[in-house]
């Protein structure tokens, strides 16, 4: 892996507490992020160094900004470079720490007494923060930062802006915490920030998720707390107690890496009653690609083929992989009532409807004989979908693409209402 060395780097545009960020001459549009070995608490009234740290920080942060990013996430991450340092896309920072919680823990039982810690929030509590050292970075609301009008890379942060990043950071708690929950690890609150990219102009998650970021407690239990958060509480700081806080560093970033493991592996298989529906199974296939699902397609008529459509099904039974048959069956569709009163597998109908016939044959998919229970979908596309929900319970990376997937969708009508609202004006 080349070092930052390597890169040719031009000025340092900042300097934190526990990172430095450079131009990079040779790639206009992207800075390097050097993070430090320093770890700090309380705004930096506490700060040792821990050899190792940047090292560890930078693995935490590539780890949890790829699973983001396969999930369809818009970040500021373009790949990590080297063992303490990742190259992003260069961002104005927006000057607002939003804080997402799960458990009541920390700061928020300090200014809310009367609420016992362990309290879960459904749904979750958002809190936001401006980052003002000097001032104890004191919490803001809505209104405050609406009212101030910050401007970054020539976008004016309004209520389209406010909105987009406060749904962003709920999807992206959401998608974390359903990675963390494979490790038996509670994820309790997390803090991020978003940047506008100097060269799209778009809002993205920006600057570092590490093990300083958020409260992390194995099987849910806080004397476990793998965290900052140790470091925090210490009375003394001793080697000894800094080698306990670095093991547990260590062991949040070995563990991070697995959250980019498929829990379950699983497929689509896509019957066809003619090769002439190849088109229609085709776009199928393509979505289901989209969420990391493998997809076979096969040509079996249950009218003129019963015992090869049973023998098709009973081969893919047989190998004990987690499957979703899909039906694509015009006319009179005896594929997916077949399938679904002979497997206990999920079977979803998808039938080609034509214009001529179509309103006489979609009977043959809605109305089933009792005990079969095979849904059908129209769209090809949502077809894929709905397997794909099949199998998000219980592999969180396909479960992390749905979750962006309704951000996107969200994001993209919120800012087509933002235009038509401009040009309405």
């Amino acid at each position: 892996m080349a070092s930052p060395s390597e890169l040719k780097l031009g000025q340092k545009l900042n300097e934190g507490k526990t990172k430095q960020i450079f131009e990079l001459a040779d790639e206009p549009g992207h800075v390097l992020v050097q993070s430090k070995d320093q770890i700090t608490a309380g705004n930096a009234a506490r700060k040792d160094q821990m050899e190792g740290k940047a090292a560890i920080a930078n693995r935490t942060t590539s780890c949890v900004f790829k699973l983001l990013q396969e999930a369809g996430i818009k970040t500021a991450f373009v790949r990590q470079q080297s063992e303490t340092a990742f190259v992003a896309a260069h961002c104005e920072m927006i000057p607002i720490e939003w804080v997402c919680r799960r458990v009541a823990t920390g700061s928020f039982l300090k200014r809310n007494p009367g609420v016992k810690e362990g309290y879960r929030f459904s749904p979750l509590k958002m809190e936001m923060f401006f980052k003002d050292d000097a001032n104890n970075d004191p919490q803001w609301s809505e209104e405050q930062l609406l009212e101030t009008k910050l401007s970054l890379a020539g976008l004016t942060i309004g209520r389209c802006e406010v909105d987009i990043m406060n749904r962003s950071t709920v999807a992206i708690f959401e998608v974390l915490e359903r990675a963390w929950a494979t490790q038996n690890c509670t994820l309790v609150d997390m803090k991020i920030e978003f940047g506008v990219n100097v060269s799209t102009k778009e809002i993205v998650l920006a600057d570092v998720i590490d093990n300083d970021s958020w409260r992390l407690w194995p099987a849910g239990d806080r004397s476990q707390q793998k965290d900052k958060q140790v470091y925090r509480d210490l009375k003394e700081v001793t080697p000894e107690a800094m080698q306990m806080v670095k093991r547990n560093f260590e062991w949040v970033s070995e563990r991070v890496k697995r959250l980019l493991e498929p829990q379950a592996s699983g497929r689509v298989v896509v019957l066809m009653g003619s090769i002439s529906d190849l088109a229609h199974c085709e776009k199928i296939r393509k979505a289901c690609s989209s969420y990391g699902i493998p997809c076979d397609l096969r040509v079996t008529s249950a009218h003129k083929g019963p015992d090869e459509t049973l023998r098709i099904k009973a081969e893919y039974e047989g190998d004990g992989v987690p499957t979703v048959f899909v039906a694509v069956a015009g006319r009179s569709n005896g594929l997916g009532p077949v399938m679904s009163g002979n497997t206990v597998y999920p079977v979803i109908n998808c039938p080609p409807i034509t214009p001529n016939w179509g309103a006489q044959d979609i009977w043959s998919s809605l109305r089933m004989p009792s005990g079969l229970g095979c849904s059908t979908v129209l769209s090809p596309e949502a077809a894929a979908q709905f397997a794909a929900q099949i199998f998000g319970l219980s592999d969180h990376l396909v479960w992390s693409k749905l979750r962006a997937s309704m951000l996107n969708t969200w994001v993209s009508l919120k800012q087509a209402d933002k235009k038509l609202q401009a040009c309405s004006l």
